[in-house]
């Protein structure tokens, strides 16, 4: 039996040429005579092309200086592909072409790489080609990758077409999977990407000889290095092992670096089966890693940490058991702690049986069973990291206790389950709010409102509205729980009882609080009295989902989040402008009105009386909070950051208020208020607040977490990789401290689109 298959090979790409030796390998060891069809896509692969633009001007000086060692490069990846790749005698260039061929096969097979990436093609469509549109022969899908998470808008009834002449349809990434159930209505299973079909004698096989002698640490970056940087310096700091850059990127990863330019892909497999360490953000560096054992550290793209359920390293890692290796992340491993790899090889060996079963009934067009996966724990299901609030919900209603809220490298608190106590109750994952879905309500009401108390409102962050809650609730004998600092700077949620302490209550603070206890501490409450509870909405709803209901004498109140910062960095933060002062902070005010309502102050009282105050974004940690830094993961992708609010409330600043809108207001402080609830409307009724009405779309306007979440940075990885391998103050120096001035000059003078220019090139670089 013979197959045709259709993938890319010719270009000059160590994960191309691998994974197409890889599948016609698999195929033949199924006993399938296996050829790739030989069609060249609109690639260039010369060393040095036309200069069209800047950047291709650069790529190409970059290029001549290294010229000598790119052409050998260039000779070892046609070499590689003429002894280990079985292509078709002719090569054809269009689809018309393959059309008029007589073709020998029994079947076509498509995949792996992204063929079935629209983007990448000149005309932003899918090649048909790819899909075997030229053909009637049975067609079956073998790992192919779209590339994205979501198709193209209009493309859905192209890409059902296409798919119509499989009989079989695997993919690469969930993320396919999920389009193809879309699109075309049809299930696709996910497969490992065919360079883990073989084993890592297999490779070796294929590898030269040995090209660096001795123990190295090696670095394999198709892009910058970002979240590795601090493993590469450290990991050569510690073990004194040189470092050895297969280039990738023309940026150097350390400055005593032996770069590497002519490797072709059975020098990448030496390189990669010797190293000590390898630290990469190349999936297949990360493939090969494993395949060989070598203790290594992955980067992941920050769409990638945001949404792990749609990246091909999250995929393959998660499957494995080897998410600790990814750099940035809070749960990441040691620097020098290895993996356990008996235990990889046994999920790998089991994914791989999989695969191959998978491969089998295709080509053989069978029905396909799933087979050799390894079952699930035995544990509670809960929130995974990057939608975990740390409402701590799950730990309140544990009646074992069993679940503890531990934080991890990046100072946020993730519960952590004591396997001996666990008696696997579920009631956990039935109160967890990620699981839950969200009833819709009506638009709320929305106001422009501000204390009657002038003391009161100085002493808020905005119009001192909480305060008027609050007020309410204690005079009737309840009590108000809310987000307070204590002595060493730790942010609480603690009960108070009388107006004398709500002053501890009042103001932003821009940390996530710590909420241990507070949850059963309120259900006491609600025995007797009544309860307000001010938080952000992911907290309000744990509560609610403890609690299994709506008390009638508890009184919510979200807040308009932004994100919550790490508590770990703030605290450490605390510490380091106690050593930089040399004095001990009593309290400090994240946004204090010192010079009125829109020029907040972050404003620091020292044990010795002593106060110093500066605007919030031109302090180290301002600047960093205004770039959401260190938000919780969940934070870039919230699914609270809408109209559909959880609390009877929703408090804010007023910021779409316009110039000439209350101007003799606007200084003192004006909050946007937000009555989403009967029980709510009830109570605004009575609240001691001078308030006027407000359009609900201009809210959303001035306060745009109203409708969509904080978007992450793209260096948050690069921080918290810092941070937990680095000392603080060298942290706060290379994330937090002002641009140099040339920047900070370009950044007034320049407009948006020329700074969007400017960044893409230097990320290119």
């Amino acid at each position: 039996m013979k197959a045709g298959l259709l993938t890319f090979y010719h270009l000059h790409h160590y994960g191309a040429v691998l994974q197409a030796a890889a599948t016609q390998r698999a195929l033949a060891s199924l006993g399938w005579d296996c050829e790739i069809i030989d069609y060249f896509v609109n690639q260039d692969i010369r060393i040095l092309k036309p200069p069209t633009t800047p950047g291709r001007a650069a790529s190409d000086a970059y290029n001549t200086l290294h010229y000598p060692a790119l052409k050998r490069r260039w000779q070892r990846f046609e070499a590689f592909s003429r002894d280990h790749l079985n292509l078709t005698p002719r090569r054809y260039q269009s689809r018309e072409e393959l059309c008029a061929a007589s073709l020998p096969y029994d079947l076509l097979v498509s995949g792996s790489d992204q063929i079935w990436n629209p983007t990448i093609f000149p005309d932003q469509r899918f090649d048909p080609v790819f899909f075997g549109a030229f053909s009637p022969l049975r067609k079956i899908a073998y790992a192919p990758s779209f590339g994205t998470a979501h198709l193209p808008e209009g493309m859905e009834e192209e890409l059902k077409a296409y798919l119509a002449g499989f009989s079989h349809l695997s993919v690469r990434e969930a993320a396919g999977r999920d389009i193809i159930r879309d699109a075309a209505e049809r299930e696709a299973e996910v497969v490992l990407d065919p360079t883990l079909l073989l084993t890592a004698e297999d490779w070796a096989a294929l590898a030269a000889e040995r090209t660096v002698r001795g123990e190295y640490i090696l670095c394999y970056c198709i892009s910058r290095s970002g979240a590795l940087e601090p493993y590469i310096r450290r990991l050569a700091e510690e073990t004194g092992l040189p470092v050895v850059q297969l280039c990738g990127t023309r940026h150097k990863l350390h400055p005593k670096a032996k770069l590497v330019f002519d490797a072709g892909p059975a020098e990448f497999l030496s390189l990669f089966r010797h190293a000590a360490y390898v630290c990469t953000n190349s999936f297949h560096g990360t493939v090969f890693s494993v395949l060989f054992q070598r203790p290594f550290f992955t980067a992941a793209a920050p769409a990638e940490l945001r949404e792990p359920e749609c990246s091909r390293t999250f995929s393959l890692l998660s499957r494995l058991g080897l998410t600790d290796r990814i750099a940035g992340r809070g749960d990441a491993a040691g620097l020098r702690n290895l993996p356990d790899w008996p235990a990889v090889q046994g999920r790998l060996a089991a994914a791989r049986e999989g695969a191959m079963a998978y491969l089998k009934a295709a080509l053989a067009d069978e029905p396909w069973e799933k087979g050799g996966e390894l079952p699930q724990e035995d544990g509670p299901l809960l929130a995974d990291r990057t939608r975990c609030t740390g409402c701590s919900a799950c730990a309140a209603c544990c009646p074992q206790d069993a679940i503890a809220l531990v934080r991890d490298k990046e100072g946020f608190a993730f519960p952590s389950v004591d396997p001996e106590k666990c008696v696997r109750c579920g009631l956990c994952t039935k109160t967890c709010p990620v699981f839950q879905p969200r009833e819709p309500k009506s638009l709320p009401a929305a106001f422009a409102a501000w204390n009657r108390e002038a003391e009161v409102r100085r002493d808020s962050t905005s119009g001192g509205a909480f305060s008027a809650l609050a007020d309410y609730v204690l005079e009737g004998g309840g009590v108000v729980f809310g987000a307070a600092l204590d002595a060493r700077q730790r942010l609480r949620h603690t009960a108070c009882f009388r107006k004398e302490d709500l002053w501890r209550l009042r103001g932003a603070k821009y940390v996530q609080s710590d909420l241990e206890g507070v949850f059963r501490e309120i259900k006491k409450c609600l025995e007797s009295r009544q309860v307000l509870f001010s938080g952000t909405p992911c907290q309000v709803d744990g509560l609610y989902r403890y609690l299994g209901r709506r008390p009638e004498n508890l009184t919510t109140c979200d807040l308009v989040c932004h994100g919550v910062p790490s508590p770990g960095v703030w605290e450490d933060m605390a510490r380091y402008i106690e050593r930089k002062w040399g004095r001990e902070l009593q309290t400090v005010r994240f946004r204090n009105k010192v010079e009125g309502w829109k020029n907040s102050h972050f404003t620091a009282v020292y044990d010795d009386g002593t106060v110093d105050t500066h605007p919030l974004f031109e302090t180290e940690y301002g600047r960093a909070f205004g770039r959401a830094l260190f938000l919780r993961p969940c934070c870039y992708r919230c699914p609270y950051a809408c109209l559909n609010r959880v609390g009877d409330f929703t408090l804010g600043d007023l910021w779409g208020l316009r110039p000439e809108e209350l101007p003799e207001q606007q200084q003192k402080g004006v909050s946007l208020l937000l009555v989403n609830t009967p029980h709510g409307s009830h109570i605004f009724d009575q609240l001691h607040l001078i308030r006027q009405p407000f359009p609900v779309e201009r809210a959303i306007a001035g306060n745009p977490r109203l409708a969509s979440p904080t978007a992450q940075p793209a260096d948050r990885a690069a921080f918290f990789a810092a941070y937990a391998l680095d000392p603080f103050d060298q942290v706060v120096r290379r994330f937090c401290a002002l641009p140099p001035l040339p920047v900070r000059a370009a950044g007034k003078v320049l407009s948006p689109e020329v700074k969007a220019k400017v960044k893409k090139v230097l990320k290119k670089g």
